[in-house]
């Protein structure tokens, strides 16, 4: 991701004012640019294919207090309290509370900062490659902030989900991701969801998981199902794998073709480079499996979690975030005025005010390699 400021007189000689030796006219230039890039920034942030951008975003005013009612989610065939997942900071391991069914959802939220800074030599130069690199440095740091705290929301909700470590699953084969691996899925998640009744929920057939979170090396498995037999079960033919039934020859030429297949089953495969052994969602896997005492068997050296979702349930990932007083959008960015004149420095800081929120953590299932 790289923001870019356009090359243009008025954009330089904004920049020039930023260095002036005139307060007044340095702050308006720097307030000018703070209003011109606040909404560039926000936009990049909430279309950025990354983990954060799955929860459902719910926009409040800043004076408002907002909440959700509990009871569109409760199964009456159920006790009547639910489950919530969610933080009190940026950041944070995900907090599990209990709620009766009847209540309604106070939203929690914390600020997401970011502040950079520049050295006023580079504006007097109109040096717009500098701004630029500062504010993608802005957006990257808050979007970082986003995924760590998205991933430790789900992965807290996984472990605990249901029957605690239940909606985690090991593959079939190991260290091999299959398409029975796939099929297992299907079938967990569909248990896992029912009607309020108990019975078959409206979808029918369509109800489940929906994606599925994994690493390069996983992807790397599913392209090998092109010229490797991918089945479990014994055939009449004998392979070194100890498999004997392939997958389809149409799957397997699409496989070839495209260097891979974006779906499997219609679940839809999502690779993530911090999914893997050894990787930093890997290793927040296992801390958060330690830590809630999960009787999932998770070895971070030599395992792998990928994570699945039911993209399906827009309530149940819930993003509450705020919208400030005269803002079009829940990123700010405003003149950091924190620098003495003899500092030479001068910068900007954005802030958002947001919650992570897991509502029903049935949308959740867990495949380990």
């Amino acid at each position: 991701m790289e923001i870019k400021l356009k090359n243009t007189e008025a954009q330089i000689e904004l920049l020039k004012a930023t260095a002036s030796k005139n307060r007044e006219t340095a702050y308006e230039a720097k307030a000018a640019i703070a209003d011109l890039v606040g909404p560039v920034l926000a936009q990049v942030i909430n279309n950025a294919p990354t983990i954060s951008n799955f929860y459902t975003t719910k926009p409040f005013g800043e004076d408002e207090n907002p909440s959700f009612p509990l009871d569109l989610l409760y199964d009456i065939s159920d006790e009547d309290y639910l489950q919530i997942n969610s933080q009190t900071v940026a950041g944070g391991l995900s907090s599990n509370e209990m709620f009766a069914a009847h209540d309604e959802l106070k939203f929690k939220t914390y600020p997401i900062d970011s502040a950079w800074s520049y050295d006023k030599k580079y504006a007097r130069r109109a040096r717009l490659d500098v701004l630029s690199a500062l504010f993608t440095r802005m957006a990257q740091e808050v979007l970082l902030k986003q995924e760590r705290t998205s991933v430790n929301q789900l992965c807290g909700a996984l472990v605990n989900a249901g029957v605690s470590g239940a909606q985690v699953i090991s593959a079939t084969t190991a260290d091999i991701l299959t398409i029975a691996d796939f099929n297992n899925l299907i079938t967990l998640s569909k248990r896992i969801w029912s009607s309020f009744s108990k019975g078959t929920p409206v979808g029918g057939s369509r109800v489940g998981i929906t994606d599925l979170i994994m690493s390069p090396e996983m992807t790397e498995e599913i392209r090998s199902m092109a010229y490797q037999p991918v089945n479990t079960r014994a055939g009449s033919i004998t392979t070194s794998g100890a498999t004997a039934i392939a997958a389809t020859d149409e799957m397997r030429n699409a496989i070839m073709s495209a260097a891979g297949l974006s779906s499997i089953f219609d679940i839809n495969c999502i690779e993530l480079l911090e999914f893997g052994v050894g990787q930093r969602y890997n290793k927040i896997f296992d801390a958060v499996n330690v830590a809630n005492s999960s009787p999932v068997t998770f070895t971070q050296a030599s395992d792998e979690i990928l994570i699945g979702l039911d993209r399906s349930r827009p309530n149940a990932l819930l993003r509450p975030t705020v919208i400030e007083e005269g803002s079009a959008t829940e990123l700010t960015v405003e003149v950091d005025d924190q620098f003495a004149a003899r500092s030479g420095k001068a910068g900007f800081y954005g802030k958002l005010t947001e919650g992570r929120i897991i509502t029903d953590s049935r949308i959740l299932t867990g495949l380990k390699v």
